[in-house]
């Protein structure tokens, strides 16, 4: 992966590294107490590795295909194209494919697991309401989260969630985690202990992910905002686009929440969610920090 001119987060690195060293050690106690448990769950293991695989390397055609998006031509799409043209070079790195999603939601997100396999993709919703300089703030922020690997980080990170996920259903849809059989006579049920274990890994693979998930979008922002030099810009739109999220019908918010990690903004900014299992930092930090970062640029 090549360097870009994004300003660099150390914050970010340290917390990606930390992230997946501990869902490393997760992991590897999770497989040591189902060895230990005697539990054959092989199959199930290489099902999510296959899902981790199709995840991994076809992440940008799946979440075009979940979301409705279509690659554009610079024929179709001259504005957008010539924005991020102007970034690419900023930047300094390849130009990530570009498409468009037929959403009246105003939101944008950007996927692939490196540079060279990165698309940025913005709803209609957006086009429509934003101007050209707010389009570029977004544009820059959802491009510095390829610069900054951490698109393919999260990817790889969910995989312990993905797979202790299995295991819980695994244990469910069998019925042993009622009961089920034991290792031995008096031996524990090993249903209840996948069940359990599997519970508890995903609860804490989770809450892993989301920490992670809400710094980066603060880094994202920063880089965006040092990148353009215009913090008030992407400020506007992060205002702009929150509110007009909030006008959006519920059903149709609802619908988008299972990809608001992908995001610039949440679908459900979740007021009424504790913050420790929100995808994104409250609006209001964000705001904060691209205010500090305007003061700075003015000395």
């Amino acid at each position: 992966m090549s360097a870009t001119r994004f300003a660099p987060d150390r914050g970010l690195s340290i917390r990606m590294a930390v992230t997946m060293f501990l869902l490393g050690l997760l992991y590897v106690a999770f497989m040591v107490v189902l060895i230990v448990a005697g539990v054959r769950a092989v199959a199930v293991l290489v099902i999510a590795a296959g899902f981790l695989l199709v995840q991994y390397f076809l992440s940008d055609k799946i979440a075009l295909f979940a979301m409705n998006g279509r690659e554009v031509s610079p024929e179709e799409a001259p504005e957008l194209h010539g924005i991020i043209d102007r970034l690419t070079a900023m930047a300094g790195m390849p130009k990530p494919r570009v498409a468009i999603a037929d959403s009246d939601m105003p939101n944008a997100f950007a996927t692939g697991r490196n540079q060279k396999n990165a698309v940025v993709c913005v709803t209609t919703g957006l086009l429509r309401r934003l101007d050209a300089q707010e389009l570029e703030g977004v544009i820059a922020h959802e491009m510095s989260h390829v610069a900054h690997r951490d698109v393919a980080v999260m990817t790889i990170a969910s995989f312990l969630g993905i797979v202790a996920g299995l295991m819980t259903r695994f244990a469910l849809y069998s019925g042993l985690a009622g009961g089920g059989r034991r290792d031995n006579n008096n031996g524990p049920p090993i249903g209840l202990i996948i069940f359990l274990v599997s519970g508890l890994v995903y609860a804490v693979s989770f809450l892993l992910t989301r920490a992670l998930s809400r710094y980066r979008e603060l880094a994202a922002d920063r880089a965006a905002a040092l990148l353009t030099q215009r913090p008030s810009a992407l400020a506007s739109a992060l205002t702009k686009v929150s509110g007009e999220i909030a006008r959006i019908p519920t059903k149709d918010l609802r619908q988008a929440q299972p990809f608001n990690a992908f995001y610039f903004a949440p679908a459900l900014s979740g007021q009424s969610i504790a913050t420790l299992l929100s995808t994104h930092p409250p609006l209001e930090r964000r705001l904060e920090q691209l205010a500090r970062v305007s003061a700075a640029l003015g000395r």
